[in-house]
């Protein structure tokens, strides 16, 4: 079953001057794995934003939006073969606790001056036996 969906749109730009205005940026909102992710991607601006968007539309995903937990808790990396691999950790993580098999799935797009990310929460229903 769904649990959730979410969508997020952004201007490249937008995140391009946030990273400009200020220097901790980046060490706020990613984490140690998506800055080794940017800095092998030569640290180009649509991979930054792309995953920014991503984290974005995981947030809507789970119902709640970035409240209780932090950027840094979900983690947008990539396969081999590029596609996107989301992981949640500390409170953005146990929101999921209540469902069987939670899968997070995300797919990222850019173009010049947009990134948009689009997530998918499925999982199952616990059903307690009484």
């Amino acid at each position: 079953m769904i649990i959730g969906i979410g969508t997020d749109i952004i201007e490249i730009k937008r995140i391009e001057e946030a990273i400009k205005k200020n220097s901790r940026f980046i060490k706020k909102c990613f984490t140690e794995k998506e800055r080794i992710l940017f800095k092998e991607k030569k640290n180009k601006i649509q991979t930054i934003a792309a995953t920014f968007a991503a984290k974005e539309a995981v947030a809507k995903a789970l119902g709640t939006g970035f409240r209780n937990f932090e950027f840094y808790d979900i983690e947008i990396l990539r396969d081999k073969k590029g596609k996107p691999l989301v992981f949640l950790y500390r409170n953005a993580k146990e929101i999921l606790k209540k469902f069987k098999r939670p899968q997070v799935l995300v797919s990222i797009s850019h173009c010049k001056d947009y990134a948009i990310a689009y997530a998918v929460i499925e999982g199952e229903e616990i059903h307690e036996s009484m």
